[in-house]
């Protein structure tokens, strides 16, 4: 699989295993047949931005030992739904959005929430997002809930043919992660970034996780 080695040819660039970056697939555009066949190939993590457009693939594949990542923005009135299905969020960006899901009775939602923290890094107006300013501020009241377990930090480059121009925003988020880490006394946060057009980037920064598209299912 080509988008694998390219993870690992940037992994050992950088110095990093390459079993350290997981492949997380997002596939909204394909079917669940096209989806079936990729998890038999080997990548057990899915992402979907939409729970409507999602729900019918999530059915069909319900036999399947998958791993279903929410990566779209999260509406307070749908959470319960979604992290019902989900079983990471990569979009927690307000703290409204965290008072709503700890308002979700727990006979409701039994499971602790994987939450991580949407960071706009890049400053753009047009995307979601605390600002690094802020970050520090919500990642402190993730670490003190009961219903959410903060495991680390996301983020969006701004969009470019030029794969370089996102180092900039990837590293200013490793930069961020690094700095909480020391505050919280923590070894590590995830860090979520990184898409097909910049993901061997997003390694060579730090990226724990990369959220792929297009690049696999090219000619599909």
């Amino acid at each position: 699989m080509k988008v694998r080695s390219r993870i690992a040819l940037a992994a050992r660039r950088s110095g990093r295993n390459p079993e350290s970056v997981r492949l997380i697939a997002v596939t909204k555009s394909v079917d669940s047949l096209i989806a079936r066949e990729l998890f038999a190939a080997g990548v057990p993590d899915f992402g979907e931005n939409r729970l409507q457009a999602a729900a019918p693939k999530l059915e069909a594949l319900s036999d399947l030992p998958i791993r279903w990542h929410f990566i779209g923005r999260l509406q307070t009135n749908k959470a319960r739904k979604v992290l019902e299905r989900f079983e990471e969020i990569h979009s927690l960006d307000r703290l409204d959005l965290l008072e709503a899901i700890e308002r979700i009775p727990e006979e409701q939602l039994p499971k602790r929430v994987r939450a991580y923290l949407q960071v706009n890094v890049s400053g753009e107006t047009a995307k979601a997002g605390v600002t690094p300013e802020e970050a520090r501020r919500l990642a402190e009241r993730l670490r003190a809930s009961r219903r959410v377990d903060w495991v680390g930090l996301m983020t969006l480059a701004p969009e470019s043919e030029d794969p370089e121009a996102a180092r900039p925003v990837f590293a200013g988020l490793r930069a961020l992660g690094e700095r909480l880490c020391d505050e919280f006394g923590l070894a590590s946060v995830r860090l979520s970034m990184g898409m097909s057009n910049d993901y061997p980037v997003a390694v060579e920064e730090g990226a724990t996780d990369v959220r792929i598209g297009g690049a696999l299912f090219e000619g599909l």
